[in-house]
């Protein structure tokens, strides 16, 4: 990674994503980055087996990243709380 290219993690973002990242800490989030600098789509990368069953989800915008963990929870037999 060249010093032009920021880690799109570390990157202040909005806050929504800083809120999907406080309700949904059994996950990595971020945006990825498209071919032309650009962010792409929000991610999210399992790293609590607990928290969901897909390995990584991707989605086009915050508020489907929210409802497809929100999914992956009940899919991991978690209850899920009244979320933001």
């Amino acid at each position: 990674m060249g010093p032009s290219v920021k880690d799109t993690f570390s990157i202040p973002e909005n806050p929504a994503l800083e809120r999907l990242r406080e309700d949904f800490p059994g996950h990595r989030i971020w945006r990825s980055r498209r071919r032309d600098g650009q962010f792409g789509e929000y991610v999210a990368t399992l790293i609590d087996p607990n928290a969901g069953v897909d390995p990584t989800v991707m989605r086009p915008n915050p508020d489907d990243l929210r409802a497809e963990l929100k999914r992956e929870a009940v899919r991991a037999g978690r209850l899920v709380r009244n979320f933001r």
